[in-house]
């Protein structure tokens, strides 16, 4: 496998202003990381922060981690996209995903019934749409008649977040590539990467991006930095999560935590090259030190360029 992989930040969005969100993108961007990253959560748009901070902040790639598809139809999202694909001069990547049964359910309202379904028929909507073209799409679990205008733009990088055999699949057949979350060198190498690619080869289409996230610092003191990532990840794979606590599975660790990377710069670049040797084409780093780590491990990340 090559070892060329691309480093990145999740940006931090709870509780922050947007300007300080818009100062996180700054930073990674004067740090010389090659691409920040948006969740999408009951705060900030991720879209519509991405676009101010396209006209702030120059060249840095920047990406949704994800949007989610149940609240936002085919046609909406495809107009707010190339608005802000326009804004920023072409630098958007647009993750999008299912989200989770619980939030989707509890929190939309929605129905989670037949979700791969679902998700094949939107991004048959949504990238035509990206493209420019109209669609007429008639299916079991949504409806999309139109187009959308915007001139003086292109289609953003459409990626897939996945982690099921079936989902990295339809990554492979309808996207650009996968977005992962808490999954660790060994899954990606064995299920991710095969999976996503054999797909890819047989619907024709290039080799696919894969963007592993995961949680970064360089620390001197790990121990307390992985108690205190302890504490924020207790619930994940516990919950409304099943899919996460799979691949925790599938790596054969207990934790959100044990995929998570700490140590010095030595140790840290260690673990992340375990990543590209696997066959990931990118990392987005979620940091989680003192002011003094995070600048530290921005160095590091900026290093894979």
């Amino acid at each position: 496998m090559s070892t060329d992989m691309r480093g990145g930040v999740l940006v931090i969005t709870h509780g922050v202003p947007l300007d300080g969100v818009i100062a996180q993108i700054g930073a990674a961007a004067r740090a010389g990381a090659g691409a920040a990253w948006l969740p999408q959560v009951l705060g900030h748009d991720a879209l519509t922060a991405l676009a101010v901070a396209g006209r702030e902040v120059p060249g840095i790639q920047l990406g949704t981690a994800v949007v989610p598809t149940f609240p936002r139809h085919p046609l909406a999202l495809a107009g707010q996209a190339l608005t802000a694909q326009a804004a920023m001069g072409g630098r958007l990547t647009l993750g999008i995903g299912l989200s989770h049964r619980a939030t989707v359910e509890g929190a939309y309202g929605y129905s989670y019934d037949r979700p791969l379904r679902h998700l094949r028929e939107y991004l048959r909507a949504l990238a035509p749409l990206l493209r420019g073209e109209p669609v007429a799409l008639r299916g079991e679990t949504l409806t999309a008649a139109g187009a959308v205008e915007v001139p003086g733009t292109t289609a953003p990088s459409l990626m897939l977040a996945a982690l099921g055999p079936a989902m990295l699949r339809l990554a492979g057949e309808e996207t650009d590539g996968t977005i992962t979350q808490f999954t660790g060198p060994r899954t990606v190498a064995d299920h991710v990467v095969p999976t996503l690619t054999r797909a890819a080869s047989r619907a024709g289409r290039p080799a696919p991006r894969v963007v592993v996230g995961v949680s970064v610092c360089v620390t001197h003191d790990p121990a307390a930095r992985r108690a205190l990532l302890g504490n924020i990840y207790s619930a994940v794979g516990t919950g409304g999560e099943p899919s996460y606590r799979a691949m925790l599975e599938r790596e054969g660790v207990a934790t959100a935590v044990d995929v998570a990377i700490t140590g010095d710069e030595a140790r840290v670049e260690r673990e992340l090259r375990r990543y590209a040797d696997a066959g990931a084409t990118e990392f987005m780093a979620t940091l989680f030190g003192t002011e003094q780590e995070n600048a530290r491990t921005l160095e590091l990340i900026a290093s894979f360029g």
